[in-house]
């Protein structure tokens, strides 16, 4: 009898009383908010360490994505043929890593030693722009998978840079090492450290016979240049490189393919007035929000949504500076993970972010956090009455 899928584990939350904060201004609150409405700057969550790798499954958006679901462009043959050569990479993962081994508890302790990795490809990377399905991709070759979900893991970049500072590198390789897969999604190639990190990772799970996949992004004005992100991937993870067959994805973004425009922002009462009539609906003033996120670490996002249906935002404008930008990427990320809509008003979305940061070292991140919170503005545009 198969296994349950697990879902993204609810964190608890501890929050400060909104009503106790003094002002709204204080609390981070709209001020067209009264003191019964959630607000994410009166959240803290604090998320068990030792929980973080039962959380490593697709986001919820991504939960009953298969092979099958994914719609090739017609005009694309490479999607079809990524769909093909996943489904033979899924196939060929046992119910246990290479060496044989099963996990035994949640840091891997008492296992005996894995046997020598055999030859061949042990990894694929999806090299691609944005929006062509690399993510949902990624998520049914997690699916498809012949091995416990218990012994799958799925997490962003960041995610797994995370998991390493809770648990430490060793307890890491541990834990790790007992799975079947391991997905990567957004790998990113823009921190020669963590970069450096998780090559040196991913290379003792390849040794414990862990089979890999991998997605990052393509620059957008790269789009033409045949392999680029591929080859930056491949040279990164330098002594890796044999490990990984690398599938090119062409296409354009769906979320754009026939799909209208952004919805153009709200007023600051229509968004407080949704927020109002929405069940599960936050909602702040988003400078403060952005001084909030400083204070809670970007690991913890994600349980900073848990049980949200809708953020409500007033007052968008530019990010001050990048470390402000950074953190704005990560929330927008478990936002679209959780399929949660944003409702804005002030500027959009396309104007959080200068000119300087779209054209530094890490406009690959802007861009997809551009990407995200438009397709979330337009989720939300139906929480707005019709007038």
């Amino acid at each position: 009898m198969p296994c349950s899928v697990p879902r993204r584990l609810a964190w608890g939350t501890v929050s400060s009383s909104t009503a106790a904060s003094g002002s709204t201004a204080a609390s981070g609150l709209s001020p067209l908010a009264d003191a019964a409405m959630m607000s994410l700057c009166a959240r803290e969550p604090h998320v068990p360490a030792d929980r973080l790798v039962a959380e490593m499954v697709p986001p919820p958006r991504f939960d009953s994505v298969r092979f099958a679901t994914y719609i090739p462009d017609p005009n694309q043959p490479s999607q079809t043929e990524a769909v093909r050569v996943l489904e033979g990479f899924a196939a060929g993962i046992g119910g246990t890593p290479a060496g044989g081994n099963a996990r035994r508890g949640l840091f891997g302790f008492g296992r005996a030693k894995a046997a020598k990795t055999p030859a061949g490809p042990r990894g694929v990377y999806l090299d691609g722009g944005y929006g062509v399905g690399k993510t949902h991709l990624l998520a049914s070759l997690w699916h498809a998978a012949p091995a416990d979900p218990s012994r799958k893991a799925f997490g962003t970049f960041v995610e797994l840079t995370n998991l390493v500072g809770a648990l430490g590198f060793q307890k890491t390789v541990q834990t790790l090492s007992g799975h079947s897969l391991l997905c990567i999604d957004e790998f990113e190639l823009d921190d020669p450290g963590d970069t450096v990190l998780v090559s040196t990772l991913l290379g003792k799970l390849v040794e414990a016979g862990v089979a890999l996949a991998a997605t990052s992004n393509t620059l957008p004005g790269k789009l033409g240049e045949g392999r680029f992100a591929a080859a930056d991937f491949l040279r990164e993870i330098q002594g890796l490189s044999a490990h990984f067959r690398a599938l090119r994805i062409d296409g354009e973004d769906y979320r754009h393919r026939g799909l209208p425009e952004a919805p153009a922002p709200f007023s600051d009462e229509q968004v407080a007035g949704a927020a109002h009539v929405t069940e599960g609906a936050s909602l702040d003033d988003f400078p403060h929000l952005l001084d909030h996120l400083a204070k809670v670490h970007p690991s913890r996002y994600g349980a900073l949504t848990d049980g949200l249906r809708a953020v409500c935002l007033t007052g968008v404008r530019p990010v001050p500076d990048q470390s402000t930008a950074l953190r704005l990427v990560v929330l927008a990320d478990r936002l679209y993970d959780r399929e949660v809509p944003v409702l804005a008003s002030g500027l959009p979305f396309d104007q959080l972010f200068s000119e300087e940061m779209l054209n530094g070292g890490y406009r690959k991140k802007y861009f997809r956090a551009i990407s995200r919170l438009t397709a979330l503005a337009r989720d939300a545009k139906g929480l707005v009455p019709a007038e």
